[in-house]
């Protein structure tokens, strides 16, 4: 998946996703990859890394999961990505 892989590009940078949560709503994210300082025992098996991608939500300062089929857009560096399959 392209978005999938626009992500894992942006190497640490913040982006802010846009994607519909499992409840139906709309959910408007920053977020960061491969943030390790808040990690608790290693890493997560809990969900399948082919669906969902971790990251670290900069508001809520927690780890979020989000559903790569339902993401809308990404904007990362001030280019806005739209995902047209959802």
């Amino acid at each position: 998946m392209f978005i999938e892989s626009v992500l894992k590009a942006t190497q640490g940078k913040f982006f802010t996703v846009v994607f519909v949560k499992k409840d139906g709503t709309t959910r408007v994210m920053n977020a960061r990859l491969g943030v390790v300082k808040h990690l608790k025992g290693g890493l997560s098996n809990f969900l399948d890394p082919s669906k969902y991608l971790t990251v670290y939500d900069m508001q809520a300062e927690g780890y979020r999961a989000v559903n790569l089929s339902t993401i809308i857009s990404v904007t990362c560096g001030g280019v806005t990505l739209v995902n047209n399959r959802v």
